[in-house]
């Protein structure tokens, strides 16, 4: 049996929907760099490239906002160019089909060519699709096209499958989390969340070397995984 956190079914533009007016009464400015409406044909050229068949979900939520629609990513951009910052289970970044691309096309190439010892329990899988990733593309949350539910990624640890039930549930979960439903939400209703600071932060530096050194994959910048964090506390006692 699944544990996945569910929602009552229903349709993936409600709970975006929900989002997206709350951003419209506290967070305009964030709203306004979700762009316009997506198109049939940008989604059917990212299916094409990706070698894919989005589910309807995706679709819909794509067709009725596309972060990236008439934005480019500037030449000197990381992985991950144009997402936004929503406060999203899991944090990350928002996704549009641009950076979904990317992002796909990344984690897929590194999987061909670094691929897991156990062929059962790969890395990253054809059929999963980023909807959210941080700027170097190490840690983020997909949507698997074969099952409909949401999982998350790192680079020092395996993927978790299973995480939501599905989109409309993750994003039905990033609405409570705005509107200050959600018990793991510190900020308190009607807050937005504040920029993530990606860069390097010095007092991390030791925690990297150490990782590095112990044989675990950790990125030059962005979050340090938890688990990491921890293992590295407790080589210290």
């Amino acid at each position: 049996m699944s544990n996945a956190p569910t929602h009552e079914a229903g349709d993936v533009r409600d709970a975006w929907g929900r989002v997206t007016a709350w951003l419209e009464r506290n967070d305009p400015e964030t709203l306004a760099a979700f762009g316009g409406p997506g198109s049939q044909r940008a989604v059917r050229e990212a299916e094409m490239r990706m070698g894919l068949e989005l589910p309807g979900e995706m679709r819909q939520w794509l067709l009725a906002n596309d972060i990236d629609a008439g934005r480019r990513p500037a030449a000197s951009s990381g992985l991950v160019t144009l997402g936004c910052e929503i406060p999203l289970p899991g944090g990350h970044l928002l996704l549009g089909l641009t950076d979904i691309q990317r992002v796909y096309l990344s984690r897929t190439g590194w999987e061909e060519m670094e691929s897991s010892s156990d062929p059962g329990h790969p890395f990253w899988r054809r059929e999963w699709v980023p909807i959210a990733a941080e700027r170097d593309g190490l840690y983020g949350t997909f949507l698997d096209t074969l099952s409909g539910t949401i999982g998350t990624w790192a680079e020092a640890e395996g993927p978790e499958e299973g995480v939501y039930a599905s989109l409309f549930a993750y994003f039905q979960e990033t609405a409570d989390r705005l509107e200050g439903v959600s018990s793991g939400d510190s900020r308190g209703p009607g807050t937005a969340a504040g920029p993530r600071d990606l860069d390097p932060r010095p007092e991390d530096d030791p925690i990297r070397h150490w990782a590095r050194t112990n044989g675990y994959l950790v990125s030059d910048g962005g979050r340090i995984p938890a688990a990491i964090r921890e293992a590295f506390e407790a080589s210290q006692r």
